[in-house]
């Protein structure tokens, strides 16, 4: 059982979707800094200092706190529209790769040549003995 275990966990792709959430959860920090820490105060300023999160209805005793929804939906779109961007750059910036109809092929011999050739080769195989 540790062998399998160890066998999945070596595998290419487990380490490639390891690296993958590291370099995403350090690129979503970076991402939630710009929306929280610049866009989120320059987009209060244009709606007049609003801040989302402090909207709430207040029930009885409980607090529904509708503008922490509200702002993690802005934080969500900016965030996807910010992967979306940095994703679109990379693709750009990759090599381009030849369409498969494009990869050279080898060349179609000709059936009476390649009929030719093995009359050739044991024409040749006779003289030698």
């Amino acid at each position: 059982m540790l062998k399998d275990f160890k066998e999945f966990a070596l595998k290419g792709n487990v380490m490639d979707l390891a690296v993958a959430v590291v370099i995403g959860a350090a690129f979503g920090k970076i991402v939630s800094s710009l929306v929280d820490n610049i866009i989120m105060p320059l987009v209060g300023i244009l709606l007049g200092g609003i801040d989302f999160t402090g909207l709430k209805i207040t029930v009885m005793k409980a607090e529904i706190t509708y503008g922490v929804f509200i702002q993690n939906i802005v934080d969500f779109t900016i965030i996807a529209f910010a992967i979306f961007i940095a994703l679109r750059l990379l693709m750009k910036l990759k090599p381009k790769e030849k369409p498969v109809e494009e990869v050279e092929a080898p060349p179609e011999v000709d059936p009476k040549e390649e009929l030719l050739k093995e009359i050739r080769d044991l024409l040749k195989n006779e003289q030698t003995k």
